[in-house]
């Protein structure tokens, strides 16, 4: 038996996760053949529970939060894992230097770390699988979320006191956060220094899926005495080339 509510809402996650971008709500009804009263309706209580984010300079709707936090628990399951594992082995065996190779996820406000592939010389690091640190202080974190729109990102952080402070460094206002990720938009590439750990710098890239939805991200952590341009140039070679393999793996 067919509940009519849940088909309904289903129907409109499944459209705007097919869709290049955010639709206006007209796009949505006449697609799903509803009528525009109980198509805004149902919008603004999937909005309420995060499902749908409204964007109101172009007047359109796209995926909310709560919808990609779903995706990702999928994700965490045993196929994200397994198909990860070697790329990650693969890049702490081949990058020049000593790294720490990780795959994060995004969970609310927070990076939860899936797997870890260390050197043969250890580093002692606070990211272990299961740990969760601030999403704005880790460069797996902002790598995802640099991929989102700003109203996602609002809907993150919604202030500055949703900002964790861990070593004083960091964004620590929106204002700031808003400045590092467009940084990294640009740079292609997330990167953290002494953010979480001192003495430690971090650079990572998001895993896109095929409609170019952040997915996971994989990150290179190393001895800031052995960062520099030439590494950076290297590791960002290297993660660039582990995302396409898992984005394809994945596929």
């Amino acid at each position: 038996m067919q509940v009519p509510a849940a088909v309904r809402t289903l129907s409109v996650l499944k459209l705007l996760a097919a869709s290049s971008g955010s639709l206006p709500a007209a796009v949505i009804s006449r697609n799903l053949e509803l009528p525009r009263s109980s198509t805004y309706h149902l919008l603004q209580a999937m909005e309420a529970e995060g499902f749908v984010s409204y964007f109101p300079d172009d007047r359109t709707w796209g995926l909310g939060v709560s919808a990609f936090e779903i995706g990702s628990a999928y994700m965490r399951h045993e196929p994200l894992e397994r198909l990860a594992r070697p790329i990650l082995r693969n890049l702490v065996t081949h990058v020049k230097v000593p790294i720490v190779s990780h795959l994060g996820i995004l969970q609310g406000r927070e990076t939860l770390y899936l797997l870890k592939e260390i050197p043969k010389a250890r580093m002692t690091l606070v990211t272990d699988v299961g740990v969760r640190l601030p999403a704005h202080l880790t460069a797996t974190g902002r790598a995802i979320v640099s991929q989102f729109s700003d109203a996602q990102v609002r809907a993150i952080f919604p202030n500055s006191e949703s900002l964790t402070n861990r070593t004083g460094n960091g964004p620590q206002s929106i204002a700031e956060l808003r400045d590092v990720l467009a940084t990294e938009r640009r740079r292609g590439f997330a990167f953290e220094d002494e953010y979480v750990t001192p003495g430690y710098v971090s650079l990572a890239l998001p895993v896109l899926d095929r409609v170019g939805h952040p997915t996971a991200a994989i990150s290179c952590t190393l001895h800031k005495s052995d960062f520099n341009e030439d590494v950076q140039t290297h590791i960002v070679a290297a993660l660039e080339k582990s995302v396409r393999d898992l984005a394809s793996r994945l596929r």
